[in-house]
C-alpha cells in the first residue's frame, strides 16, 4: 500500500517542488489582486490546479511561473466580471497579515490598494509590484496598452489622494 501523501510520479514530484516555490512567490500577488488574504489563497489554489491539468506541457517551459501569473491574473478578472462589483474588504484584525508585510505602513498601503476599482488595481500591481511593462499589462488584461496607461494614471491619483488624507497616515 502506497502512502497518499507522497506523489507518484517523477511530474507530480516536480509539481510539488514548484508549488512549494510558486505559494510564496505568487501569495503576495495574488493578496494584492485581491485585496484579501483569504480570497487571495482561494485564487492561487484555483491557479494551482488550473497548472496542475497543463503540468507535463508546462513543466518543459522556461518560465512555468509567467503561465501561473497569467492564469492568476485571469482567474481574478473572470471573479470581478462575475460579481460585476467588488465588494471592498475592510481591514479585519483577526485575519493574518502576509509575512514580511507588517507595520502600520504596509496597512496603509493595503487599504489603499483596496479602494481602488478591480481593474486599476490589477494594472498598478502588475505594472508597479511585478515590474511588468505597459504591453506585458495588455496583454494578460485583455486590454490596450492605452487603457493600462490610462488606468495607472488614475489609479495613481486616486492612490496619492488616499494617501494624503490624514485620516490614513501613520506618521500624522
Amino acid at each position: 500500500m502506497t502512502d497518499q501523501t507522497q506523489p507518484r510520479s517523477a511530474a507530480d514530484r516536480s509539481y510539488v517542488a514548484f508549488v512549494e516555490v510558486a505559494w510564496q512567490r505568487h501569495i503576495r500577488l495574488a493578496m494584492l489582486l485581491t485585496g484579501d488574504r483569504w480570497r487571495a489563497e482561494e485564487l492561487l489554489q484555483d491557479s494551482l490546479v488550473k497548472v496542475y491539468e497543463r503540468w507535463r506541457r508546462l513543466s518543459r517551459l522556461d518560465d512555468p511561473h509567467a503561465y501561473l501569473r497569467r492564469a492568476l491574473v485571469n482567474n481574478h478578472t473572470s471573479g470581478w466580471r462575475r460579481r460585476r462589483r467588488e465588494s471592498l474588504v475592510a481591514d479585519v484584525p483577526d485575519r493574518a497579515a502576509p509575512a514580511g508585510d507588517v507595520g502600520p505602513d504596509a496597512v496603509v498601503l493595503r487599504r489603499a490598494l483596496t479602494s481602488l476599482p478591480a481593474k486599476q488595481r490589477a494594472v498598478v500591481v502588475l505594472r508597479h509590484y511585478e515590474d511588468l511593462t505597459e504591453r506585458e499589462v495588455a496583454r494578460l488584461l485583455g486590454c490596450t496598452v492605452g487603457t493600462v496607461k490610462s488606468q495607472n494614471a488614475r489609479a495613481l491619483d486616486k492612490l496619492r489622494h488616499f494617501l494624503d488624507e490624514p485620516s490614513h497616515s501613520t506618521s500624522r
